[in-house]
């Protein structure tokens, strides 16, 4: 079994930056939940579903990075639900999304 070899002190600054809302982000200051849009408890314990989290796009198990062009701010519950999946992963399959309605 391998292990991967994370910098944990830049992945912890990383958090820091953005738990204080000082990263540069589109999100704004104190983001939403990247995944269901809800508001984030960023005063919550660690281990309160609704608390802060950084989720990666990417997962790091599948050779994302720990920069922040591919982290996200995420509930705990919501990053656990997704654990490594890919985005279009989460999504059911066969699954058709209307775009567009003939009506004759």
């Amino acid at each position: 079994m391998t292990t991967v070899q994370r910098n944990t002190t830049t992945r912890d600054k990383h958090r820091r930056i953005i738990r204080l809302g000082l990263a540069p982000s589109p999100f704004g200051r104190h983001p939403a939940c990247y995944h269901c849009g809800e508001d984030i408890d960023y005063d919550a314990h660690h281990r309160d579903p609704r608390s802060f989290t950084i989720d990666h796009l990417k997962a790091l198990a599948k050779g994302g990075t720990d920069t922040l062009d591919n982290i996200v701010p995420a509930h705990w519950d919501c990053n656990r639900n997704k654990s490594d999946k890919d985005l279009d992963e989460l999504l059911p399959g066969g699954v058709t999304f209307v775009t567009e309605r003939c009506w004759w």
